[in-house]
């Protein structure tokens, strides 16, 4: 076999282990957030800014409390980079971040693309992009905009979708995976 032939295989071989272990751990997740049961007494987020190159490697969950200082670091790495403002962000869209990226096996660190967005950010996104929601959830803290150069847009997202806790939304041709903790839904391709 070639190089490519054995690194589709691989590949192949991989997603299929990644799909049997989703479906196999299917019923855990049945429940909004029900999908940290067991998920260990730690959780852990690693993420840089590509627009700071701030990073951040922060345990924010130990023994079954949040700690309010990593909380107090990742609301300002996860501020909006435009304006300045820091705020709250929601702890079950830091849940279901952490636990997408432990269902993915990865250590490689998410680059965050945007997490809290200013009203007034939000409306200049609005007037320049395509696809950006008037009331988006990035304006309450409730959704981050991630990538790993390890895995696709179609990896990140099922492994989101897994955790069905929050809406999922697939930006193919941005290589990027909305995740927030809205309803549950999905789009995009």
């Amino acid at each position: 076999m070639t190089d490519n032939g054995s690194t589709d295989l691989s590949r192949r071989r991989l997603l299929g282990f990644f799909a049997a272990g989703v479906v196999a751990a299917a019923p855990t997740y049945s429940n909004a957030f029900g999908f940290l049961r067991g998920a260990g007494d730690v959780r852990r987020l690693r993420m840089y800014s590509g627009r700071t190159g701030e990073s951040l490697d922060a345990i924010y969950w130990i023994d079954g409390k949040y700690v309010s200082e990593a909380l107090k670091e990742i609301n300002h790495f996860m501020r909006d980079v435009r304006s300045g403002s820091v705020h709250k962000i929601d702890t079950r869209t830091l849940d279901i971040i952490a636990a997408t990226h432990r269902m993915m096996d990865v250590s490689e660190p998410y680059m965050l693309l945007s997490g809290f967005r200013s009203r007034q950010t939000n409306n200049a996104l609005r007037s320049n992009t395509r696809g950006v929601a008037r009331n988006s959830l990035h304006m309450t803290g409730q959704a981050a905009d991630l990538r790993l150069k390890s895995r696709s847009v179609s990896q990140m997202a099922r492994a989101a979708e897994a955790c069905a806790s929050g809406g999922v939304g697939r930006y193919s041709r941005s290589n990027f995976v909305h995740m927030d903790c809205g309803p549950i839904r999905s789009w995009g391709g």
